[in-house]
Parts: structure tokens; C-alpha cells; sequence
């Protein structure tokens, strides 16, 4: 994984949460935001590593795998061309209350990711990094092997973009759990018992407003599947 180089497109609290983890691990980055390279020159040099701030174009095309961590309403704004054959991992959440433009998409039954995928079809779409505050994103992470390592779902349709997703997330200090196709990137969405609450020290009441203080709490791989499990339809569950 060091010897490639990861292309991350948005720089907002996710995207640089990512960035931070890779240069950690010497993965090359490639930063690239909607605003250009020039905005992105400070927090390129702050990140060191041979770090560049690129276009776009640049970050999807010159890179070995993907992270697109943009809001979701903005996915459309993606020029397909850019990442024609690459893997991409996208982290992006549908918030019903801040992508009213673009729920109806969703009323045919799709998942956010089966979108996506959809609008950039020539391309592998995982999900990963979405069900988890970016700060304990970082502070979670820890070398394999550490009792205290945490886990993330992940989904794809693709079997081999699966398997580099999963091989990026060890690097930067994360286990997976598999957790099947797109379609099924709904059992960790907004809303649901696997998102953002169980990484968290103090989840009671209403802990969003607790986000940014919260230290963290580890979530290995078996608890991270009772959550999923406890997601899933009663007829899926066999």
C-alpha cells in the first residue's frame, strides 16, 4: 500500500481525516477540493509527505484508488470521465434534511451508493468512512494486531475494489467487516445502530452535540457485526 498513491477528492473534516492517516502510513497523497489547487497549498505543506494539492482531474486519474468525500447532494457534480476504471471509494451520507434536491432519485428504491455507482458507471464504487465522526476516524486508529482496533464496514459491488478498500482501511490503522454489495450500504446509513454512536465514549442522549469532545471508543470487527446484524430486515437475517 505505501508504494501507491491515493487520489482524495474534498477536503472537508473526512477527506483530511483521511489524508492525515495515509501520509501517516506513506501513502502518497493527491489532495484536490471544488475550489482548486491553490486553496489547498497550506494544508498540503501541514501534511507533508510529498503531499500535492492537484485538480480533480489530476487526483482521480494520476492515483491507484480513489476517496471521494464531498456532501452527497454534490456527487452529480463528478465528471464521470475523470474516474472511468478506477476504484473509488465513496464516502458520502444522504441527509434527508440537507438533500431535499435530490431525494426523489432515491424513491425507486437505490441506495445513496447504488447512485453513484449509477452516475459513475464506469467506475468500482466502494463505501467506507461513512458511518464514523472524522476526529475518531483518527483517534481510533492503531496498528494490526492492537487489541484495541477498531473496525469499518465496507460495501462494493466489485469483489477486487472490495479487497484494495479493505487494504487501504488496514494501513491506515482500520479492520473491515464486509459487509456485502451496495444494496447494502443502507444497514450503516444515517440513522442506524452502526452509525457514528458506537465509535463514541458517551453516546447517550443527544450526542451529537457531543461529537467534537468525545474521546472514542474502540468497536472491534464482532461488535461492529451485532450492529449491522441488528440493521438488517427480520427475513434477511438467516
Amino acid at each position: 500500500m505505501s508504494e501507491q498513491t491515493l487520489g482524495i477528492v474534498g477536503s472537508g473534516n473526512i477527506g483530511a481525516a483521511v489524508a492525515r492517516l495515509a501520509v501517516r502510513a506513506g501513502v502518497r497523497v493527491l489532495i484536490s477540493n471544488s475550489r482548486g489547487p491553490r486553496s489547498l497549498t497550506s494544508f498540503a505543506d501541514e501534511l507533508g509527505g510529498g503531499t500535492r494539492p492537484v485538480s480533480i482531474e489530476e487526483a482521480a486519474r494520476a492515483s491507484e484508488l480513489v476517496v471521494v468525500a464531498i456532501p452527497f447532494l454534490r456527487f452529480r457534480d463528478l465528471p464521470p470521465a475523470y474516474f472511468e476504471g478506477q476504484t473509488v471509494i465513496e464516502t458520502m451520507n444522504f441527509d434527508p434534511r440537507r438533500d431535499q434536491e435530490v431525494a426523489h432519485l432515491l424513491e425507486a428504491g437505490s441506495t445513496p451508493s447504488e447512485l453513484v455507482q449509477a452516475h459513475l458507471a464506469d467506475a468500482h464504487i466502494v463505501k467506507a468512512f461513512s458511518n464514523i465522526f472524522a476526529a475518531h476516524l483518527e483517534l481510533l486508529a492503531r496498528p494490526a494486531g492492537a487489541p484495541d482496533r477498531s473496525a469499518l464496514p465496507v460495501v462494493s459491488d466489485n469483489g477486487e475494489s472490495k479487497r484494495q478498500a479493505m487494504s487501504l482501511l488496514s494501513a491506515l490503522g482500520w479492520d473491515s467487516v464486509d459487509v456485502g454489495s451496495l444494496s447494502d450500504s443502507n444497514l450503516f446509513d444515517l440513522g442506524t445502530p452502526a452509525f457514528c454512536a458506537p465509535y463514541m465514549k458517551d453516546s447517550s442522549g443527544s450526542w451529537w452535540d457531543r461529537l467534537d469532545t468525545d474521546p472514542g471508543m474502540p468497536l472491534p470487527a464482532s461488535q461492529l457485526r451485532l450492529k449491522l446484524d441488528s440493521a438488517r430486515l427480520p427475513h434477511d437475517r438467516d
